[in-house]
């Protein structure tokens, strides 16, 4: 549970346990360690001794810590990973949005296939649930993990439990990003930059010489997207102008970029172009250029990447990049069976780019 939504009076509970639950976590605390007696963290925190109670006896009912009568508290073995649980845990930032059907249904089907049961899990891109994520799947016995990492482009303050991830022999593969401090760890992804260079590069080919970019700024894919954008604008001797960047976050992506490209249509803002994070941003997008009277693409061309099933509809076909989501999560699931398979000895195809393709509907038109 985040923190803003604990009862103030709480607090003081949850942020001893998520301490001490920390330091179990990063090895600090070892397993048969005593912790220190209820009088002891009543006055290192400063909380009353029922605080300190409550605190134990969620952790003891998590499986952190054991008490022994008249011996005191002591940290939990976490569990034995026994590497032949045929139980793979699947993380990604959301279940039933977008993609993610598709990708998760390709690593069903590899895994299906070799016997093995997914746990799944979803973060609603929250690193604070990532880390719960975590958390609980280092005392289950599983075999491996796929997770697409939450909100990749910001630092994480986390990386210790990845580390216990490795510590306990258990192999993960990023999907569709990484974190900067876990860049040379295995990894697929779709190479982003070409992608959003291939599609700003269609538009220029096709007379565009005002292109509007709307990306996503705290992920990965979104900073790389706009890197392929800037890098055909500099192929083609067009400068760069950042008025011209309408970045978003995860959490105003329903309403922010739909917002500011309204208000630029209103002013007359010079666009004849815009290209977008991915396909569910552009029909946003379309939505707040209809919503002002202009016409895609008679008045502006539109672009998405994805090639997500809200591309096609009713005759209209955006100009997209293509998303295999089924056959990256077939690869995503091949590529951890064969670090349970082999571990260390296998060495090579560890970091995989899938080729971006540009699919060209009816959402863009020809500038003269």
């Amino acid at each position: 549970m985040p923190e803003q939504n604990i009862p103030q009076k709480e607090l003081k509970y949850y942020r001893l346990m998520e301490d001490l639950k920390a330091k179990i976590l990063s090895g600090e605390i070892r397993t048969g360690d005593k912790l220190p007696s209820e009088n002891e963290l009543s006055m290192q925190y400063q909380v009353s001794r029922q605080t300190v109670r409550k605190a134990l006896s969620i952790m003891e009912n998590a499986g952190y810590i054991y008490a022994e009568h008249g011996r005191g508290t002591f940290c939990s073995e976490l569990v034995r990973h026994s590497k032949n649980s045929k139980n793979i845990a699947v993380i990604t930032t959301y279940l039933s949005d977008y993609i993610f059907p598709r990708v998760i249904q390709g690593i069903d089907s590899v895994l299906t296939r070799e016997g093995y049961s997914i746990i799944l899990k979803n973060t609603r891109n929250s690193r604070s649930q990532e880390a719960r994520c975590l958390e609980e799947l280092l005392q289950k016995d599983i075999d491996g993990i796929i997770i697409e990492p939450s909100k990749s482009q910001i630092y994480c303050k986390h990386i210790h439990l990845y580390q216990k991830l490795e510590e306990y022999g258990i192999p993960y593969v990023f999907i569709q990003g990484y974190f900067d401090q876990l860049r040379d760890r295995p990894h697929i992804l779709m190479d982003d930059c070409k992608g959003g260079y291939m599609i700003t590069r269609y538009l220029i080919e096709t007379g565009h010489k005002n292109i509007v970019g709307v990306f996503k700024s705290d992920d990965i894919q979104g900073q790389n997207r706009h890197k392929g954008y800037a890098m055909a604008l500099q192929e083609a001797g067009m400068t760069y102008d950042p008025d011209k960047i309408i970045w978003f976050y995860t959490e105003d992506r329903a309403i922010h970029p739909y917002e500011s490209i309204k208000k630029m249509a209103k002013m007359h803002f010079p666009m004849d172009s815009i290209v977008c994070y991915n396909d569910q941003i552009a029909m946003k997008v379309i939505q707040a250029l209809t919503d002002v009277g202009l016409k895609v693409p008679e008045d502006i061309s539109v672009t998405g990447y994805d090639n997500s099933y809200m591309a096609n509809s009713g005759g209209f076909n955006l100009t997209t990049i293509v998303h295999p989501q089924e056959k990256l999560g077939e690869m995503a699931a091949e590529l951890l069976l064969k670090l349970i398979q082999n571990g260390d000895e296998f060495k090579t195809e560890r970091n995989i780019l899938i080729e971006p393709e540009i699919v060209i509907g009816n959402s863009c038109k020809k500038r003269e």
